[in-house]
Order: structure tokens, then sequence, then C-alpha cells
């Protein structure tokens, strides 16, 4: 799962149904996109009308010459082709994949770290003394990190009763959101009301019944890879904050090894529908340029990516193909991608080894913005 990178070129990827993780791909279908600081992607926002099959290139990838980077820094040989066999991940797949992730990282614990040690203080001050906190979710999933949010604002707003929203394209997702609330006795005073919609879907519905309904706190949390103008859902979602409340996005930091590797090899790999690569310095960008006051709280996460740098390895499989976006990586790419891949993966930009392991940066930053 989610920050440094900036996309200088508008690209486009298909919309997809993968609502429910830290979405990490973000590949262009042929040539390269540069990273800079001055202009952000868009991406296409999550359909549900789409089916979960893989995307289909209007181009054929076989003998589809990987072009050098326009990054001087960065020069891949042109005889290493993306052949006809590579494709991206289904949902199913990609469920697979970033569950692999999951078991091996530290994603779910950076966060836990945040949301124990800064989360308290943030939500201290919410509403200045309201009798209700009005809480809106995008993106949220299954809803693991809803639930644990809502016990701290409980915690520090004892008595207050919490109205919670959640903004989820997903159908099996709220499910299972449903079902972790009926095993949570302990959340006492708090209304849960969901949206089937994305992001855009939500905004665009709120403005046609001309509701201007403020909240409390709103999070974003790892979605933001996959919607269609990044500032323009910032901007909007800062303007749903009522007075004393707070924006907390929770997305890929600029240190993590994500971003070196996507500058390098995101043009290499077949497109995806998963969306596009963003670090916390595009928001920054964004926010800046909105004005807006916020702090950032960078938190170091880890993924344990050892298993990728051995063949045949079922783990390692599942690593290749979350970090590419791409079906069965280790057996179905030119065997010199795989083996600059694998080499760029252990560069210390990227990894670190301790007690022979391999040892991935996942660091992610929060971002906290005031209203």
């Amino acid at each position: 799962m989610e920050p440094v990178a900036k996309m200088k070129r508008f690209c486009k990827a298909k919309p997809s149904k993968i609502t429910g993780g830290c979405v990490r791909v973000g590949v262009f279908p042929k040539g390269s996109c540069p990273m800079n600081g001055f202009r952000l992607p868009e991406v296409r926002t999550i359909d549900e009308a789409d089916d979960y099959g893989p995307r289909k290139s209007s181009e054929s990838f076989e003998k589809d010459t990987l072009l050098t980077s326009s990054d001087d820094s960065v020069s891949l040989p042109k005889e290493i082709c993306v052949t006809h066999c590579m494709r991206s991940l289904t949902a199913e797949e990609y469920t697979r994949a970033f569950q692999s992730f999951l078991d091996h990282s530290t994603e779910h614990q950076c966060m836990d770290q945040f949301n124990n040690k800064e989360l308290p203080n943030i939500v201290a001050s919410l509403g200045n003394g309201k009798s209700t906190i009005n809480v809106l979710g995008v993106g949220s999933g299954t809803g693991e990190q809803d639930l644990k949010m809502i016990r701290i604002i409980q915690s520090k707003h004892p008595g207050a009763f919490i109205k919670n929203e959640v903004v989820e394209p997903n159908p099996q997702h709220i499910l299972a959101f449903k079902d972790a609330i009926k095993n949570s006795s302990d959340l006492k005073n708090v209304s849960f009301t969901w949206h089937q919609l994305t992001s855009t879907e939500y905004e665009k519905q709120a403005k046609e019944e001309n509701v201007e309904k403020k909240y409390d706190f709103i999070h974003l949390i790892q979605m933001l890879y996959r919607v269609e103008d990044i500032a323009h859902t910032i901007k909007f979602f800062h303007s749903c904050l009522d007075h004393y409340a707070k924006l907390l996005i929770i997305i890929l930091s600029g240190a993590s090894g994500w971003a070196s590797i996507w500058k390098k090899y995101r043009h290499c790999l077949p497109p995806t529908d998963c969306g596009h690569y963003i670090t916390a310095d595009d928001i920054k960008v964004v926010l800046e340029g909105m004005g807006a006051k916020y702090q950032v709280y960078d938190c170091p996460s880890v993924w344990d990516i050892t298993e990728c740098f051995i063949d045949g390895d079922t783990t390692g499989g599942h690593t290749l193909d979350f970090l590419t976006g791409t079906k069965d990586f280790m057996n179905t790419a030119p065997l010199g991608l795989k083996q600059q891949l694998r080499q760029a993966l252990g560069q210390p930009e990227c990894s670190t080894k301790k007690d022979g392991r391999i040892i991935f940066r996942n660091d992610l930053s929060m971002i906290v913005v005031s209203s």
C-alpha cells in the first residue's frame, strides 16, 4: 500500500475496481513520463462498470522496445522488450499479491504506530467541544483503519456522538466493513452511513443535490493514486472541513524505495488499471499551492523482499507481481528486464541488507491538513 514523485505528462489509466489496499503501480503504455515538481498527474477514477479482466493495450506489446528514460541518469538497454506474455494483474490476482505484501511488510504496523503516538493529539481539538463529531472516510476498503481511528476519537471525546460516513465503491469491501462492526461491541454512540461511490461520484452527487455537509475529520488513506484529478480532489475534501477540523492523507513517502524503482522502470511494464504512482511530494505541492496549513509525519515502514531474488519461489513471485503490477513477472518478463529490476531493488536507494535479508524501504507519510 500509497510520498515523492511527480509526473510531467498527462497519462490516463483504465478505471479500476481495485479499492481495498495500497496501490503502488503507475506505469505508462509507452515511452517515459519524467518526474518533476511542477505538474501533477491525472488518473482515471474507479469505475464500477468495469469488468475484472486485465486491461488490453491499444498497442501490441510484442517487440515493443523499451525507450530510454528522459532522466539522463537512467539508461536502459533498448534491446530489452516488453513481451506479449506480460499483462497487468486482475483484481483477484492483485488481492493475492497485496496480501502477500501485507504479510511480509510493516505497513499496517506503521499506521498503528502513527495512530497510537500522533493521532490522539491530532483529533483532540476536533469540533472544539461539539457534542457530535462528523467523520468521513474516503476509499475506506474493509474499514480496518477506520475503526481504529474511530476508537481513538472516542477516547479523546468521551460522551460525544460520532457520525461516520464511508465512501467506498467496492460492495464486497462494504460488506466486510459491516461485518467488522457487528463484531465490535465497543463501538457505542457511533452511527455508520455508506456511500457505494468513488470519490468523484460522491462529489458529483453532493453538488447535484446541493449538499454542503461539513466534517470534523476526513481521511484519505492510500487512495489518491486512483483519482482522476489529484489537486481537485484534495481541494474538494478540504472544502468539506468544518471549523476546528482536520484532513488526514496517508500516502507513500518520497524517501521510499518505490520512488526510485518507478522512476526508472514504470515505462517498462504493461499498462495497468491500478492508477499512477505519486508520493507525498506531489501532495505537498498541491497544498502549498492552496496556501493550506499542514504537517507531515514521516513513518518508517519496511518490506522483506528477499524471496524475489529466488527463481521459482512463490512468495518471491507475489513480491515481483506487486512491485510491477504484472502477472507472473518472474516467468514472463524478459531476462534482461528481470535482472536489471532485481539489481535496482538491491541498491541502497531502495533497500538495506539485514541478517542476510533484503529489506525494501516502504516508508509512508501522514499529512495532516488543518481547516
